[in-house]
Order: C-alpha cells, then structure tokens, then sequence
C-alpha cells in the first residue's frame, strides 16, 4: 500500500514537475505567473487550465496550456497535424471578440515543449462540470468534484450557447463545427462561454444572405486531436459531407440532452466504424423513443426533439432559440440583463437596480455572488449609479459568511466609504451600519467604517445628523469601548452643544440616553451629567431630555448615581431645571417625582450609613468595656487604677506595679506607652492626697428627702443602668465560671442585696435610691477634691483590693480571709442616724446651676438631685467608666434641653466646681 502510494506521489509530483516546467519555457512565463492546475478544457479535454495573475497589474488570468509530451507517441506528421488544428482553434478564438466568447487576454505562445495563452479566469469545463475529469489534477477539486448546475445556471447557460451560435452565425458567418461540453467553459462568474473553434468552417460567400460552408470529409486514420467530436455531430455532416448553421444546431440539442443526463449524449458511437454507427442513428433519430428525452423539461422537450431531426430544415435556428419560453425564467432574464447592462443608459439602470431587490432572494447564492455581485460592483466607478446598486450589495452581503464578505465585497466597498457626493450613499451606509460592524474586521472599522459615522455627525445637513443620531443606539453594542468614549460620544455632545436646530439638539439627548448601557458608571457621571449643565437652552423637549438621562442614570442597575453626587450636583440642577416657566403641569410632575425618587434614596442610604456607623460605635464601646474587666480579671495582686475621660470620650486608664516599677498607659484602641518620670510623680501624689482624705473626719450627715417625681425617675435610671452594668459584666466575664465569693478578698461583679460602705464603713447611698448591694469590704472608696488627673480632666482614684480572686475560689497565700476591722467606723453610721447620701459629700452647689446628664432622660423637673463630688459607678465600678464608657449611657447619643436654673428639694446650690467636673467629665 505504501509502495503504491509512494507511485501515486512521485507520479503527481513528476507530471507537476513537468508540466512546470514546460511553462517556464513559454514566452507567456514573462507576464504571467502560473499557479495551480484547476480545470481542463478543449478538444479532448487535452489543454490543462491553471490559474494565473499578470504580472504588472496583478490581474487574475486563466492560463491554458497543452504539453506536447502528450502527442509523443504520434509520429511527427499527425503531430505536426494535431499542433496546427490546436493553433488554429485559438488564432481563430483570439480573433473573435463576443460576450458569449471566451475573451482572449493573451495570444498563444509556443515553446519546445508546450503551447500556452492566457484567458478571463476561468472556473472549469462543462465537461468537467458534468463528471469528464480527464486530464484534471490528482486528487480532483472539490469545488469542481462536488459542483451541481442549479436550473437558472442550466437555463441561462444554454441561453448564453444559443446567443453565441446567433453570434456566430448570424455575425460573421461561421459554423463552429465541434459545439460539445469540452467546448464550453465556464468562467469563473459561472458564465457559458464557447471556444475550441479548431474544426470551424467560415461561409465562402459571407456578404450573401445564404451563406455557404465546404465540409471536410471524414478521415479517420486521423488522430481524434485532428477531428471533431463525433457524439455531437449532426449526421449529414458523416453521410452527406455537408454542414451548415443547423448542424451546430443539431450539436446544441445534444449538449442540452448531456445538460439534462449527466452528460451523456444521445447515442454512443463506434469511432472504428463511425459511419455505420451514423447509420444506425439516422434511423433511431427518425423514430426517436419519448424514453431518450423524459429527463428532460416538459417544457423544452418539444424544441430538443425537433434540435435532433434528422432533417435541417426542422431544426430551429439558434435566434429562435432565445426566445422559446423555456428561457423566459426570471433569473434567466435577470442575468441576461446584467450581461448586457453596458448597452443601457442610467435611466434604465437605475429602474432595474430598484427592481433587483426582489429577484435577488429567488436566485441561488452561488449564482448571486459569482454572476451579479461582480457586475453590481463594476457600477462603482460611476457616482451616480451607486445609490442604485449598493443597497443590492449589502443585500448580497447580509447572506455571504463574514469570509465570503472580507474577500469579495470589502474590498470594492472601501473606496465607496469615503464617498461623500451624493448623499444617499452616507444614509444608505448608516441604515446597514449593524451589518458592517459585524462583518467588517476591526482595523477595518477603525480605518473606514467609523469614521463614515464621524463625518455624518459632524456633516452640515441637519437630515443626515439626525438620522446618524437615530440610527447609532441601533449598533452601538458593537462599536468597540475605546472608539466610543474617545471619538463618538464627545462628536454627539459637540453636535448637542453646536447645533442651532432643536431636533439635533433633542436628538442627541434621546441618542445619549438610549446608549448610556454601553458605557461605564463613572464615564457617566464624570463626563455625560456635568454636560448636561452645559446646554444653553431650555425648551422643554431639551428639560425632558435632560431629565431622562438623569433618570436612565439613576435607576439603571449597572450605573447608578452616588448619593453625594445626587446631594451636591445631580438635585440642585433638577430642582432648578423644575421650576422653568416652559414646563407645563405633567412635565413639572415629572421632574418632581425623579426628584423625589432620589430624594427618598439619598436619604435611606445616608441613614443607613449612620445606622451602621452607631451600631460600630456601639460595638467598640462594648468591647473596651470587655478588655477591661478581662484585664482586671486576670492580675495578680492589688493595683491603683485611675480611670478617666477625654474630650473625645474615649476611656483611659492606668495599671500600675503590674509590669515592675514601669506604669502602662493603655487606650482603647490598644497602643501602650511608658510613663514619663513627671507623671509617675504626679500620680504618686495624687494617691497620697487621696490617702490623706480616707483619714479625714467626714461630712456631718444630712437628710435629704429629694421629690417625689425625681426620685422615681432616677430609680427607674439606676435599674436600667445596674441592667445594662449586669449585661455588660456578664459579656466579659462569659467565658469564665463565676467563682464563689470568698468573703474580703473578692469583689462582686454583680450588684447584691449587701449595702455598699465607703471608706468609714458605713453603706453608702447614691443620692437617688436605696443603699446600693455590694459585699462589703469589697473596695475602698476614697474621695478627693475635684482637680485634674493624670490626663487632665476630673479624676478619681480608688484603691481595689486583689481581683484575681475573680478567676479563682480560694485567697492569695499569706492572705487573711477576715474582712477589715470597721467598727471604728460604726460611730458615724448609727441605725439611729439618718444615711448620708452622695449629695452631702461633697461642696455645695453653685445656686440656679443645673445638672445636665440628669436632664438628658426626661423633661427638666423643678426640683433636681444633683450629683456632689465623684460620681459613683454602677456595679461597683469606678463611677467615669461606668457611666461614660457605656453607649446606653453617653451624653451624645441624647438631646440635652436646657434646664432652667432652680434648687434642688433640700436647697442645697450646685457648687461651681462640681459643675465644672461635671462638665469636664460629660462635655
């Protein structure tokens, strides 16, 4: 198998080779390039038809060549014979110059070794068309493999034969003498065209009205080069030696039964004995069976029998021929007009051109885009014909595949994109503008199309501007985003912003609002809305305009409009835009509703931000709360701890001895520094003066009976805050077992039923409620004149005892479970004397001062209970941290109506350095 592969190859190769080589010797090498063997054609299929291009202009040219290696194994007389008729056929062809002819581009040259001449390009043979592939290159092409005549190519084509006889004939004077298959060529538009005149016989009296042709006789001892072919020859041209026009018409009525038959003539003959096959078919032809001709048309049936009579005179002549009614198929006629449009003036030109549109989805694709296609663009080249034909074109283009388009109607197409005269061509291209940016490759589109586009927005008619701003939303999907944003929407705002006529102006708003999909968020609002304010006038139709591309903006998923763009920018100009004299009522309502639309989503976005900004707020509060008592839950041994706040309500505080001799400086968010030396003095003697106060005799106690109405407000306050204290402590201390208490050496981290003692040892009210629950001993409590701490600000330093009893049940080693001795302190709080609340413990208030956190949770009351001195917290815990560290319980989250000055119900003034603490501490 390989072996006769490896054959097949080198005899392929060695006969391309050859016949390679054969060219080059030819004289028409000079000109032409020869390419590929595609077809074969001409007495006996003997020339090989390769394509070509002429070398200087780069025209397509078909090359026809005939190798003489073929005739070698004749002896030199018949092939001396065999060249001339081959030489005579194209001398004769070069002469003659018709439509239906094939037209001659070069004359034939002859080398050593081959004849060659040039021709229209051309596709293939009838005859090869029809299954003959002799002579054709191996493997056959498919193109010419798997070619099938459709019935308007049939038609047309033997219509094309029979004008080419009437040419003939009638013209100048001339039988054919050889009309087969091998004869006709199809050029490469799918055109008939006839050639092979080798055996053609001129009239001896051609200025006579009956011409008359000498027939030569039969010779068969000569080569088959040297004579017609049989199959098609009328019988008087074997048994009478005689011929006339009606015997080419004899040979038309076999090529129109070889059409219809797969190209078989009427009847095989026997070349050994040709005249008694003749014989045989003189009489067959006489009584001619209705079974040879049922292929064929039932309505040409009639005329090819009567083409096949035996008698001459019967057989109608080829001008009779174009007209039988067979011919008269609208593609046929519509074919035949194009093949002679070049007689007709532009009048009737552009009345068929109008019409074509409807003929054109009735023809074969083949047929429209090998025969009309090339014929509609040769119309190109006069301006006023292309309104006419390209509409056709693009029609045309529409069905050919996006290759069939680049490589036969791009490129004649081109130069029609920068025409600018008439303007029709512009309209017309703006209507199929879809079709060739989907047709057309990129570079092209870059280079031709969308300029075409920027010329019509930027032409002086007002028509074509309009209809471009119309048509461009229709293709704008498949204008590429860079071409869009650089060069077509600054041509439309430019077009906007120029025009002086009112429907430009509307239009380009429409064109922008519809086009507004294609392109980015922030294109938009960068460039497209700040345009808006740059259009001067204000008719309503532009107002409306304006306000769908804010709409369109806004309400679109992909675009969107920010809130502080519809804040500072977006709803200034509406509003202003809204209240023009020009709109009427549902216009106004228009504006009104967008406004309003955006209006209500400004507002639920900004909320929700600030809701969400709280909520966080909230949180981090929360969680320094947790850091700090998870931090006092985990020491190992009694600390100070002085708590304070800032101006920014951020919570302080400072853990000494914990980490040696150094201080730590911690913050909510974290950050640790070491303490200068000045400060670890200043707190050093804070805390001796703080010491200093615990020794000191306390205030004489005082009753107090605050009002009725106070009372049960701040009670109902201080349940909440030991709630939210309880909460908070339950947070930090989730992960943990609660231990036992363990009686002084632990510190409830909840509020109990024990009454809370300060430092003398006796419970300790807070000035609005009953004695507060906390085990007693738990902390001391130590007091100190209002002045500023560490951070500045009011501080307040508490001496706590050891809290890492927090995580465990049992005291520290060395460590007495007893709690402090305070029966020294029991003097002071007998159950014969009244309890001293918080408000008799510190200076008296400054008279008409107010209490401002009091007023935060209810209206302002005429009598009010302040706080004196240090507040105390909730729960045990320092009052600052407490009180300002929990979001439940900061000043800011509140209005703060301001209190009219009074007295609170004992008389007793605010004292104005309380008042500063207070307002230090709360802001």
């Amino acid at each position: 198998m390989e072996s006769m592969l490896n054959k097949l190859k080198s005899t392929v190769t060695k006969v391309t080779a050859d016949v390679t080589s054969a060219v080059m010797g030819n004289p028409v090498t000079r000109e032409f390039e020869v390419g590929r063997h595609i077809a074969s054609g001409g007495p006996g299929l003997c020339w090989r038809i390769y394509n070509g291009t002429k070398k200087s202009t780069k025209q397509e040219v078909a090359v026809f060549v005939f190798d003489k290696k073929m005739i070698d194994k004749h002896q030199k007389f018949d092939k001396d014979q065999i060249i001339d008729s081959l030489k005579k056929g194209v001398q004769q062809l070069t002469r003659l110059r018709h439509p239906r002819l094939l037209t001659v581009q070069h004359p034939l040259e002859e080398s050593r070794d081959c004849l060659a001449f040039c021709t229209e390009p051309v596709f293939a043979s009838l005859s090869n068309v029809l299954g003959q592939w002799d002579n054709l290159p191996s493997p056959v092409p498919n193109d010419i493999k798997e070619y099938k005549l459709y019935d308007v190519e049939t038609k047309y084509g033997l219509l094309q034969i029979s004008e080419g006889l009437s040419f003939l004939h009638s013209g100048v004077k001339m039988v054919h003498g050889n009309l087969c298959p091998e004869n006709i060529i199809l050029n490469k538009s799918g055109a008939w065209k006839i050639m092979g005149f080798d055996f053609s016989i001129s009239s001896n009296n051609p200025s006579d009205a009956e011409p008359k042709y000498t027939c030569k006789e039969w010779e068969p001892n000569l080569p088959p080069l040297c004579l017609p072919n049989p199959e098609y020859l009328a019988p008087e041209y074997i048994l009478s030696v005689s011929c006339d026009s009606a015997s080419d018409m004899y040979s038309l009525g076999v090529v129109m039964h070889a059409v219809f038959n797969e190209g078989k003539p009427v009847f095989q003959v026997n070349k050994h004995d040709i005249f008694k096959s003749f014989s045989r078919q003189l009489d067959q032809l006489s009584s001619m069976s209705p079974a040879v001709l049922n292929k064929i048309p039932e309505e040409v049936r009639e005329h090819v029998k009567m083409l096949l009579s035996v008698t001459p005179n019967v057989r109608p002549d080829a001008d009779q021929m174009t007209k039988i009614p067979f011919f008269d198929d609208v593609g046929a006629v519509t074919l035949q007009y194009f093949d002679s449009l070049f007689q007709r003036d532009n009048l009737q030109k552009s009345q068929f051109y109008k019409g074509l549109p409807k003929v054109l989805p009735k023809l074969p694709k083949r047929v429209v885009v090998y025969r009309i296609l090339p014929a509609l663009t040769s119309e190109f080249v006069n301006p006023d014909m292309v309104p006419f034909v390209l509409p056709n074109v693009l029609l045309i283009a529409e069905e050919c595949t996006k290759d069939e388009y680049v490589r036969l109607i791009l490129p004649d197409l081109t130069p029609v994109f920068k025409q600018q005269e008439p303007v029709q061509i512009l309209l017309i291209f703006l209507q199929k503008m879809d079709l060739l940016l989907t047709k057309t490759p990129a570079e092209d589109i870059k280079n031709s199309v969308l300029p075409m586009v920027y010329r019509a927005l930027e032409a002086p008619s007002v028509q074509i501007q309009e209809l471009c701003l119309n048509i461009i939303p229709t293709f704008a999907n498949l204008i590429d985003y860079p071409s869009m944003k650089n060069s077509l929407i600054p041509r439309i705002k430019s077009a906007c912003l120029q025009t002086s006529s009112l429907a430009v102006r509307v239009n380009s708003l429409v064109c922008l609002g519809k086009i507004l999909e294609y392109l980015d968020k922030w294109f938009v609002i960068d460039e497209i809305l700040p345009f808006l304010q740059q259009i001067p006038s204000r008719e309503p139709a532009v107002l409306m305009g304006i306000l769908g591309i804010y709409k369109c903006t806004f309400s679109h998923k992909k675009l969107g409009i920010p809130k502080e763009h519809l804040a500072t920018k977006s709803l200034p100009h509406l509003v202003s835009l809204s209240i023009d004299n020009n709109l009427n009522l549902n216009q106004f309502n228009s504006f009104m509703m967008v406004i309003r639309d955006m209006l209500s989503r400004m507002e639920a976005e900004h909320k929700t931000k600030l809701e969400q900004l709280h909520v966080m707020q909230e949180e981090q509060s929360y969680h320094t709360i947790n850091i700090f008592f998870m931090l006092l839950k985990n020491l190992k041994k009694p600390v100070n701890v002085t708590t304070q706040y800032s101006d920014s309500n951020f919570l302080f505080f400072q853990i000494d001895d914990i980490f040696g001799s150094s201080g730590v400086n911690g913050k909510e968010n974290g950050t640790a520094m070491s303490l200068t030396l000045e400060e670890k003095q200043r707190l050093a003697k804070e805390q001796e003066q703080a010491a200093k106060l615990r020794n000191q005799q306390p205030l004489a106690p005082q009753t107090i009976k605050p009002a009725a109405t106070t009372n049960a407000q701040t009670k109902d306050l201080t349940s909440s805050l030991l709630n939210n204290m309880t909460s908070l402590s339950s947070m930090s201390l989730a992960n943990t077992p609660r231990p036992a208490p363990v009686q002084g050496t632990t510190m409830a981290a909840f509020p109990s039923t024990t009454p809370m003692v300060g430092s003398m040892g006796a419970p300790v009210s807070n000035g609005f409620n009953q004695t507060m629950g906390f085990q007693t001993g738990a902390m001391g409590m130590g007091m100190r004149p209002p002045g500023p701490g560490l951070y500045g600000g009011m501080a307040t330093t508490t001496s706590t005892p050891n809290f890492g009893a927090l995580a465990q049940n049992h005291g520290l080693a060395g460590q007495s479970n007893k709690a402090p001795d305070m029966s020294a302190l029991d003097s002071l709080f007998t159950p014969n004397k009244p309890k001293v609340t918080l408000n008799q413990m510190g200076p008296n208030p400054t008279p008409g001062a107010s209490t401002p956190w009091l007023s935060q949770f209810g209206p302002p009351q005429n009598a009010q209970t302040p706080m004196q001195g240090v507040p105390v917290g909730m729960g045990g815990v320092p009052s600052g941290f407490g009180m300002q560290a929990n979001p439940f319980f900061s000043p800011q989250n509140f209005s703060q109506p301001a209190a009219a000055p009074s007295m609170n119900p004992s008389g007793i003034k605010h004292s104005a350095s309380v008042n500063n603490d207070l307002k230090d501490l709360f802001g």
